[in-house]
């Protein structure tokens, strides 16, 4: 549906009028334009828009179905920018997704939204109160659009930046931990930061060296300021995913430490046992000339020296670190 519908002029919002149709009837002079903010429309209502404003067949078809790639096309006089949103849930430790298309020409700018996450109000309101930055117009829109979409990536990453830290504390503490199912799916929220920021690069670098023609020379160091915070997100994902990869390692180390460590007091545990065993099986074997089998303090000598061989096992296995 339609969200919101306004008319914009001389860096500001224009009073009166409500519907898309006769808003863009009245973007008569240089320098107006419309902007329409919908969510999840259906085909017939962004089919209705695409007619008047002239958006090509082939962009009405990405925005609607969704799902589709960060990138930016030019046709014609306009242009397609398509922007994965993310926010994360803390509750689950997981990133969700969703999208926002754009479409950006001389006089207007519509903006289809899919997904819960990056609503668009409030960035309108935002930008409505900035008449500096509403006064490059449609580029004024699609800066304000992607720059509070480029903010959630950072607070994405830093909410990922924190259970990164959790991780590899419970990894290099003295308890024993089962931290590799929140590793693996770490990894896999942030290779789905990963396909929404990479891909963005290159269609900011093109809008921040002006080369389309819906981007003002004005508005190009905007786009710049933009495309330094998409590259600090980046770096930081690529980052994070290495301290991943480093922890789980060090993970499968410590479990190899733990188990050498288990092994040992096994080891030791079935020395302490073993040698008494071996003790009583030879005096038990109750052969005629066997020495002492006939001496009254035989049977006390034997668990006597049981009991002696065990403590020195003890002692000894004990200041090795084995028990």
């Amino acid at each position: 549906m339609i969200v919101d519908c306004a008319l914009y002029r001389d860096g500001k919002r224009a009073e009166g009028g409500t519907h898309w149709r006769e808003l863009r009837a009245k973007a008569d002079r240089d320098g107006d334009f419309v902007w329409i903010g919908m969510h999840e429309p259906s085909t017939t209502e962004v089919h209705e828009v695409a007619e008047v404003f002239g958006l090509h067949s082939l962009a009405v078809e990405d925005a609607v179905k969704a799902h589709q790639r960060p990138k930016l096309e030019r046709f014609e006089d306009s242009v397609f920018l398509v922007l994965k949103t993310l926010w994360y849930v803390d509750e689950e430790d997981a990133v969700e997704t969703g999208e926002i298309a754009i479409f950006v020409g001389d006089d207007f700018v519509v903006t289809v939204r899919h997904g819960r996450g990056n609503e668009l109000h409030s960035a309108r309101e935002e930008l409505e109160t900035s008449r500096r930055v509403l006064s490059h117009g449609p580029s004024g829109v699609l800066y304000a659009v992607i720059d509070r979409v480029v903010d959630e990536y950072l607070d994405v990453v830093d909410e990922l930046i924190v259970d990164v830290d959790e991780i590899e504390a419970s990894v290099f503490s003295a308890e024993r931990t089962h931290d590799s199912a929140r590793i693996y799916v770490l990894k896999r929220e942030l290779a789905e930061v990963r396909r929404a920021v990479l891909p963005l690069r290159e269609p900011l670098v093109r809008l921040a060296g002006g080369d389309e023609p819906t981007v003002t020379d004005q508005a190009a160091p905007f786009f710049r300021d933009v495309a330094d915070h998409l590259a600090r997100a980046a770096e930081t994902v690529d980052s994070l995913d290495a301290l991943l990869s480093t922890a789980f390692d060090a993970y499968l180390a410590q479990i190899s430490v733990q188990q050498n460590d288990d092994m040992r007091k096994i080891s030791a545990g079935a020395a302490l046992v073993v040698v008494p065993t071996l003790i009583a099986g030879i005096y038990g074997m109750n052969f005629r000339h066997m020495p002492e089998l006939d001496w009254t303090f035989g049977y006390p000598f034997a668990l006597g020296l049981m009991a002696a061989v065990a403590a020195g096992l003890w002692v000894l296995f004990k200041k090795s670190g084995w028990l």
